[in-house]
């Protein structure tokens, strides 16, 4: 590559950055829809909420909300968005292929996409527009002195 290419290169992975943003902002925010309810309505829903991995009800309401609120939190703002998209992703899966496993697809199909999206941006990661892209070349200076 020439130096002639170098603003066509820096546009691309601008515009590659601002769409992992984009759509781990708008995932996560969408997702916060599902999971700020679960949490609100936390004591009423303890005991009778869904137990699809046998390790009871609260604890399904736990793993529920953490997946679906604290790393949507994380994802919206870019901070361990690689991690953080590991129990979304988990979440959205238990509900896509067990939660709602012998349902008919249109209502497995939310569950699929957010499945879908998790899993762009585990393997994107935040995009250089996330707290992610800020800090760590900051850390990765500090443990080299």
């Amino acid at each position: 590559m020439t130096d002639a290419d170098a603003p066509a290169r820096t546009n691309r992975v601008s515009l590659q950055d601002a769409a992992l943003a984009l759509l781990r902002i708008t995932l996560a925010l969408l997702m916060l829809r599902h999971g700020v309810p679960k949490l609100l309505e936390f004591s009423t829903r303890a005991a009778t909420f869904s137990d699809p991995l046998h390790v009871g009800h609260t604890t399904s309401l736990v793993l529920a909300i953490f997946g679906e609120v604290v790393c949507s939190v994380l994802l919206i703002a870019g901070v361990l968005v690689r991690l953080a998209a590991i129990p979304y992703c988990i979440t959205m899966a238990v509900a896509f292929f067990v939660v709602h496993g012998g349902d008919p697809f249109e209502r497995r199909e939310l569950a699929f996409l957010y499945l879908v999206g998790g899993v762009v941006v585990l393997l994107g990661g935040g995009g250089g527009y996330s707290v992610d892209a800020w800090l760590l070349p900051k850390l990765r200076a500090l443990r080299t002195r």
